[in-house]
C-alpha cells in the first residue's frame, strides 16, 4: 500500500480523536450555562447537543475545511508527503491536549490547539518564515478580545434584566414589557448569525444592508406575536419572579440549541481541516483549491463530536455552568445571549474570537453583576493558565510527535 494511504487512514483516527476530544470540551459553550442554570438535566444536555452537532456538522458545515491552515503556515513552502505527516502530527496533538484539559475539567479553544500544532510542525520544516506571525499575534490578542467582550455584554444584559423586571414593582407587567424585546432580539441574533456564520447563510452573499432590514422586519413581527401570545407561557400557578425565570428558560434552551448547531457547522473544520488536506494530497497528489469534502469525512467529524460529548462532555459542562458562578435562568440566558452576540459581532468586525473564551467571558460578566464575591477566581485562575498554555503546549507536542512520524515513516 502507498505511503499516503496509510497516512490517510492514520489521519481518520486522528480526525476522530480531535472531534471527540472537541465534543467533549466544547460542548460548554452552547449547554454549560443551561444545565447550571437547571433549564434542562446534564442527559438532555448531552442528548440535544449530541444530536445537533451532529446535524450542523454533517448538513451544514460544507467548509472548504482544507483551509484550516491557510493564514496560519504558507503550505507551498513544505513538500506534500511532509505536509501529510505534519498535519497528523497536528490532529494527534491537538486532539490529545483538549482531551488533557476535557480529563480536568477545564475549557480550552479548539481553534488554538489545532493552530497551535499547525505552528509546531511549520516550525519543524520551514523555519520562522514559514509561519505567519501576524495570525499568532491575533490568535493572542482573542485571549483578550473574546472574555472582554463577553463578560461586558454579559453583564449589561442582566443587569438590565434585573433592573427592568427582576426589581420592578410589577414583574408580571414588566415581563409583558420588555421579554418580548429580548425575545425580538434573540431571534434577530440567531437568524443573523445563521446567515452571516454558517456555510450555507454565507452562500446568500448578504451584506450589512440586507442584515439590518432582516433585523427590523423580525423585530416587529415577534413583538407583534409575542405582545399576543405571551400571557400562554406566564403559568398562573407560578410566582411573578418564578414567572420570570419560567419565560427565560424557554428562551435559554431555544439559544443554547441554535449555539449546538452552529457550533457544530462550525468548529468540526478543526478536526477534519487536515484530514481533507491529507485526503487530497494522497488521492491528487496536491491540495485542492475550493474542493468539495467527501461526506464521509464529514460524517466522522460528526459522529467523533456526538461521541465525545455522550462520554465526557458533562466534565467541562460542571466547570463552566456550577463552578464559576452560580446560574439561573436570566443568568444563563444572559450568558446564551451574550456569547452568541461576541462571535457574531467580532467575527464580522474582523475581530479574533474563540467561542470558548467568549462562553467563559460571559458566565464572569453575570457573576460580576452580583459582585466580586460572586465569581469563584481559583477555578477562573485554573482556565486562564490553561489558556495560556494552549498554543505554545500543542506547538512543542506537534513539533515532537512529527519529529517522531517522520522517522518512522522516513519521510
Amino acid at each position: 500500500m502507498d505511503i499516503s494511504y496509510i497516512i490517510l487512514i492514520a489521519a481518520a483516527f486522528g480526525g476522530f480523536l480531535m472531534a471527540f476530544s472537541l465534543g467533549a470540551n466544547d460542548v460548554a459553550n452552547s449547554m454549560a450555562s443551561a444545565v447550571g442554570a437547571k433549564a434542562i438535566t446534564v442527559r438532555q444536555a448531552i442528548l440535544i447537543a449530541s444530536v445537533l452537532n451532529f446535524a450542523g456538522a454533517v448538513f451544514l458545515g460544507s467548509h472548504v475545511a482544507s483551509t484550516i491552515y491557510k493564514g496560519i503556515i504558507n503550505a507551498e513552502l513544505i513538500p506534500p508527503q511532509v505536509l501529510m505527516l505534519g498535519m497528523f502530527a497536528a490532529l494527534l496533538s491537538s486532539g490529545l491536549w483538549v482531551l488533557v484539559a476535557t480529563y480536568t475539567a477545564l475549557p480550552v479553544s479548539s481553534t488554538h490547539s489545532i493552530v497551535g500544532s499547525i505552528v509546531g510542525f511549520g516550525l519543524a520544516t520551514g523555519g520562522y518564515e514559514v509561519v505567519y506571525w501576524s495570525r499568532m499575534f491575533e490568535i493572542v490578542l482573542s485571549w483578550v478580545v473574546s472574555p472582554f467582550f463577553g463578560a461586558l455584554i454579559a453583564y449589561m444584559v442582566f443587569m438590565h434584566i434585573r433592573r427592568t423586571i427582576i426589581h420592578s414593582n410589577d414583574r408580571v407587567a414588566a415581563t409583558k414589557r420588555w421579554v418580548p424585546v429580548w425575545i425580538s432580539l434573540t431571534l434577530i441574533l440567531v437568524v443573523l448569525s445563521f446567515c452571516f456564520k454558517t456555510p450555507i447563510g454565507k452562500s446568500l452573499g448578504l451584506n450589512w444592508k440586507h442584515g439590518i432590514g432582516i433585523a427590523v422586519t423580525l423585530f416587529i413581527i415577534t413583538r407583534i406575536a409575542c405582545n399576543r401570545v405571551l400571557h400562554r407561557f406566564l403559568p398562573s400557578h407560578l410566582k411573578p419572579g418564578e414567572q420570570v425565570e419560567e419565560v427565560f428558560k424557554r428562551m435559554q434552551v431555544g439559544t443554547a440549541c441554535y449555539v449546538a448547531l452552529s457550533q457544530g457547522a462550525n468548529d468540526v473544520a478543526n478536526a477534519i481541516g487536515p484530514v481533507i488536506a491529507i485526503y487530497y494530497i494522497a488521492t491528487q497528489g496536491a491540495l485542492a483549491a475550493n474542493a468539495p469534502i467527501p461526506l464521509w469525512i464529514l460524517v466522522l467529524g460528526g459522529i467523533g463530536i456526538a461521541f465525545g460529548i455522550m462520554v465526557m462532555g458533562h466534565k467541562v459542562m460542571g466547570t463552566v455552568g456550577e463552578r464559576i458562578t452560580k446560574m439561573n435562568n436570566t443568568r444563563g440566558f444572559s450568558v446564551a445571549f451574550s456569547s452568541a452576540t461576541t462571535v457574531l459581532m467580532a467575527s464580522n468586525l474582523g475581530l479574533p474570537v474563540s467561542t470558548t473564551h467568549a462562553a467563559v467571558g460571559s458566565v464572569v460578566g453575570v457573576g460580576l453583576a452580583r459582585g466580586f464575591q460572586a465569581v469563584d477566581f481559583r477555578v477562573l485562575g485554573k482556565i486562564l493558565l490553561y489558556w495560556v498554555l494552549t498554543v505554545p503546549i500543542a506547538g512543542f507536542s506537534c513539533l515532537v510527535i512529527f519529529q517522531i512520524l517522520r522517522a518512522i515513516f522516513s519521510i
